[in-house]
């Protein structure tokens, strides 16, 4: 047996059968799911969300949003939403889908998501106004408001039970029913290991093909099975011998096997890839003293990053912009330092000069995330040269997620940084972009910077109706991000999948994968 097949058995000890009738899918995903409970902007509870629930609306391959469960009317005054749920509409559970489900699913997502938080804030009321009809009211005319129901990442606005939404923003979700194309079962789940979904047959897919997160959800096997194997070679031998189907994030230096592998189809699926970044906590020392904050930024430089974490330039880009390299809002404004590497002498002269008294910086590191494990120990030495000291505590990305969420000091489990990556449809724009909010504990995403300046900025931009006043407000909010440091971006770079040739229809879209349209020859 081989060390893949150990690797195999060992994530699908169960106590119900290994194998079911009909097509299964099994698919080594970027991370393990331990905690499905909607509470996190991490992928693998997007990716989750995507299987079991369904949304409003969703966004095309051309950037367009579309209906997905509902059509839509705009008033001529564009005060008044009308969204008017589709027939067929059922929760996990047989309940038909009502537009008060749909009513508490937005309120409770617009508590929590940057886009939502802003939508909320233009928003006189939001009711149904029957069984099918949500009726959503404007104080003031904002542009955004269909993008905001169709974002498809990454706290994206699914749609579920009455009962269920009704759990607060930021509780965990104990009951996961969605009316998505799947069905989550929660009797083979085993946290950190497996997960399993089963195909809806009561779903009703639109007639429209699917187009990234938009169109018709039809799904072509009766099961897919997510499998943990966190040893990178592990898991691209198990893809080489057929144990598993599906790798979404294969490790770039395997990369070259599997692209010599006949049996094997390698794709980037997501055309936008992904901003990495890093993120300090606002709210005790070290990073509460600005000096502190941009002595830290300037010592950090994209490239050693980039080459660490992906190491092939084919597939990654140093970029300074905050709303992505190539896009409407792009500008150079502020970074010099990131893209040319040039800051460390100033960094370290800033350093000096701000009373840093030593205090080692809590810099969390996973290791059991691919895309996530160069960032930490690349920018530790950085840090460290600029005449900081840094304690890198190396643990699993879910308790990232966890504790990030922490208000406490680092002596009470709390943190002074930790790495992420934004997938490009999040970082277009300065609403879509929460790294860039400066609620602070009011809503903030973690670190909770506290900058009514950028606050004002952003309402500014969420009123402007012309693409050349957008782009003035995008290039001053860019500056103020890097002269208050509310986060630093450190690159862009793409991640291709890989799946043996015996599946077809795998999607491309900016939150992949998906796994409605795959069909699998045996």
């Amino acid at each position: 047996m081989t060390i893949a097949s150990v690797a195999l058995a060992a994530a699908l000890v169960s106590s119900t059968p290994i194998l079911a009738a009909g097509k299964t899918i099994t698919a080594v995903m970027h991370a393990d799911l331990r905690t499905p409970g909607m509470t996190t902007t991490a992928y693998i509870i997007r990716d989750f969300g995507y299987m079991i629930y369904d949304t409003l609306l969703a966004e095309d391959s051309n950037f367009k949003i579309q209906p997905q469960m509902a059509e839509f009317k705009v008033s001529d005054d564009k005060l008044t939403y009308t969204f008017t749920l589709r027939d067929g509409l059922k929760w996990h559970d047989g309940a038909p889908v009502t537009a008060e489900d749909c009513v508490a699913s937005l309120k409770r997502w617009g508590k929590a998501d940057g886009m939502g938080q802003k939508l909320m804030d233009f928003t006189a009321s939001i009711e149904a106004t029957d069984p099918k009809t949500i009726t959503l009211k404007l104080k003031e005319p904002y542009a955004l408001v269909l993008e905001s129901i169709g974002k498809p990442s990454s706290l994206v606005p699914f749609m579920m039970p009455k009962r269920i939404a009704a759990t607060p923003a930021g509780t965990a979700i104990s009951e996961q029913i969605g009316s998505g194309p799947f069905k989550f079962v929660a009797a083979e789940f085993q946290p950190g290991v497996k997960a399993v979904y089963v195909k809806n047959t009561d779903y009703v897919p639109r007639a429209e093909p699917p187009s990234w997160t938009s169109g018709g959800k039809v799904v072509k096997v009766d099961r897919v099975e997510w499998l943990t194997m966190a040893d990178a070679q592990t898991a691209v031998n198990a893809l080489q011998s057929g144990d598993i189907d599906f790798l979404e994030n294969p490790s770039f230096d395997i990369l070259p096997v599997l692209l010599a592998d006949s049996e094997v189809t390698v794709q980037t699926l997501s055309p936008l890839g992904y901003q990495t970044l890093g993120r300090m906590n606002f709210l005790y020392p070290p990073f509460d003293n600005i000096k502190v904050r941009r002595a830290a930024f300037l010592a950090m430089s994209e490239k050693p990053v980039l080459d660490a974490l992906v190491g092939n330039p084919d597939y990654y880009k140093v970029c300074g912009a905050v709303f992505g390299c190539d896009t409407p809002l792009a500008t150079d404004v502020g970074s010099e330092s990131l893209v040319k590497g040039n800051g460390m002498a100033e960094a370290k002269k800033l350093l000096a000069e701000s009373g840093y008294d030593g205090t080692p910086i809590a810099l969390m590191a996973p290791t059991d995330v691919g895309t996530l494990r160069a960032q930490p120990i690349v920018a530790a030495q950085l840090l460290r040269d600029a005449g900081f000291k840094v304690d890198v505590q190396a643990t699993d990305w879910q308790t990232v997620v966890t504790r990030r969420a922490s208000q406490k000091p680092v002596k009470d489990g709390g943190w002074n940084m930790f790495f992420t990556n934004w997938a490009g449809p999040e970082i277009l724009n300065p609403i879509a972009n929460v790294s860039t909010s400066g609620k602070g504990k009011n809503g903030g995403w973690f670190g909770w910077p506290d900058d009514p300046a950028m606050e004002a900025l952003r309402d500014k931009f969420a009123r402007a109706k012309a693409l050349d006043e957008q782009k003035q407000l995008a290039e001053a909010i860019q500056a103020r991000v890097y002269e208050q440091v509310l986060y630093i971006p450190l690159g862009q770079y793409k991640v291709p999948s890989a799946w043996r040739k015996s599946l077809s229809g795998v999607l491309t879209g900016p939150a992949t994968p998906v796994f409605w349209n795959i069909e699998k020859k045996e």
